[in-house]
């Protein structure tokens, strides 16, 4: 993991080298007068004040009880909502256009992964986690893909209106049952088949100073070789040797409990899936992992998903100004069209009982849960479906309270960005809206106003480059 001093030394060059973007040429701004979610699940502040001084929060209060300091601005929320920005711990990207629905290794440059931070940034998203990313490695032969450091750059750079980017590297799998859609990205992850390619694939992964090295264990509905224990437990040995986490995207409640004991600290997913559930020796394990303080902060993505949204949905403003109508249609029309009220209804109960038998089991026992959107993948437009996550989780069985903690100040600890919260040294990331989400947390989508380290997003500018490149179609 990249040593947090040298971030900050990094990120300060970065900002200094932006010329109006540099903290030391802002001014201090006061906020006053909304309703404050602060993200840590306290009873929300009413007409607030906050005060962001050098790209963080100095004072969190109430109206009149922070001072203007001299030279200061002061910008009136009155009518507002403010919420902290939310954090993506397991995206793909790079890889996608989503103007025109196409993938392709060549797209991954330095612009189009800016492009996606920047899509993040426009749905109020602070940072993310790019898991797969198409980055040179070594083929465990003697060679290198020779596939750039694209993702590395980016990781070391702060760009005005953009989310902040951090990387697993290429992760690891049996050959063919990693990352799976495109082909894209099929060859992406380390192909391991032997204890020693194991090591040393962790070993090529950790010059990367990934924040973890993920590993697939799953066949694919027994289409693949799935990554057997051996393995998958010589990569997590290696990789603590060397103080690199590691998260997990695997199936079946055997694996689950091999996974827990062995100290795995994350899963992209939950831990149990495709009908089988958590049982008492798995959530032990968990307890007894948390008593024993051994890796005792353990996260998993939900995988909610888009299934409990309306056709109403899909036709929010919010989706409508970043993907163009007709990808829309062609990636999920049908889908669409099959959409009745009885059918989301149908699908919100299954989410429920999904929550009630397997998320909320875990999450009791200790688990946090943690955005994870899995984007950027073809349908999977890019900030979109972390939003349609979060909401679904409601529907799973948490308050809106619960679902905005688990996507920001949890989420932003379990990625180790300094974000996710309203709160003294906190990174000034939030979002203003025009409605409450503690009410209906679809309000979360009523946008007004993004800041990310304490300056406004350009969302008017983002909103007409895209537009710019639709077919057929006229910026709004």
């Amino acid at each position: 993991m990249l040593n947090p001093m040298r971030r900050i030394f990094v990120g300060c060059l970065l900002i200094a080298a932006a010329g109006s973007y540099s903290p030391a040429n802002g001014q201090a701004t006061l906020f006053e007068g909304a309703r404050l979610i602060t993200g840590d699940g306290s009873v929300p502040i009413e007409n607030s004040a906050f005060l962001v001084e050098n790209t963080q929060f100095t004072r969190v209060g109430r109206r009149g009880q922070i001072p203007l300091p001299a030279g200061a601005m002061r910008v009136d929320l009155a009518g507002k909502t403010v919420m902290p920005a939310k954090v993506d711990l397991h995206g793909h990207f790079g890889y996608q256009h989503d103007w025109d629905g196409t993938m392709a290794k060549e797209y991954f440059t330095r612009d189009n992964l800016v492009d996606h931070m920047e899509r993040l940034a426009y749905y109020g998203f602070s940072a993310t986690i790019g898991v797969g990313d198409l980055v040179d490695r070594s083929d465990l032969h003697g060679g290198r893909t020779n596939w750039g450091n694209v993702p590395l750059r980016v990781r070391d750079e702060i760009n005005p209106n953009a989310a902040l980017f951090r990387t697993t590297g290429p992760g690891i799998a049996w050959p063919g049952s990693g990352a799976n859609g495109h082909p894209s990205r099929t060859d992406v992850p380390y192909p391991v088949t032997t204890v020693e390619e194991a090591r040393a694939a962790v070993q090529d992964n950790a010059r990367m100073k990934p924040e973890f090295i993920k590993i697939w264990v799953d066949d694919r509905g027994g289409r693949m070789k799935k990554l057997p224990p051996e393995l998958y437990l010589a990569i997590i040995d290696e990789a603590h040797k060397l103080n690199i986490p590691v998260a997990a995207h695997n199936v079946t409640l055997a694996d689950a409990k091999l996974l827990m004991r062995a100290g795995v600290e994350g899963w992209l997913h939950l831990p149990v899936r495709m009908g089988e559930v958590p049982d008492d020796e798995l959530l032990a394990i968990i307890k007894d992992r948390i008593a024993k303080k051994d890796r005792p902060n353990m996260w998993f993505n939900p995988g909610a998903g888009w299934t409990g949204s309306s056709r109403e949905d899909w036709n929010d403003p919010l989706l409508r100004e970043t993907v163009p109508a007709k990808q829309i249609q062609e990636q999920w029309g049908d889908y669409l069209a099959g959409l009745t009220p009885e059918s989301v209804a149908r699908a919100r109960q299954s989410l429920k009982q999904m929550g009630t038998t397997n998320a909320l089991k875990l999450k009791a026992a200790g688990m946090k849960i943690v955005l994870g959107s899995d984007t950027g993948q073809i349908r999977f437009f890019i900030g979109w479906m972390g939003q349609l996550e979060m909401e679904n989780w409601v529907w799973m069985g948490l308050t809106p309270a619960q679902a905005i903690v688990a996507a920001t100040r949890d989420s932003a600890e379990a990625a180790h960005i300094n974000s996710g919260l309203v709160a003294t040294g906190k990174s000034a990331d939030f979002i203003v809206l025009d409605a409450n989400p503690l009410e209906n947390i679809t309000n979360s989508r009523r946008i007004n106003k993004v800041y990310l380290r304490g300056l406004e997003v350009d969302r008017t500018a983002l909103r007409a480059k895209w537009q710019k490149r639709w077919p057929n179609a006229s910026p709004r």
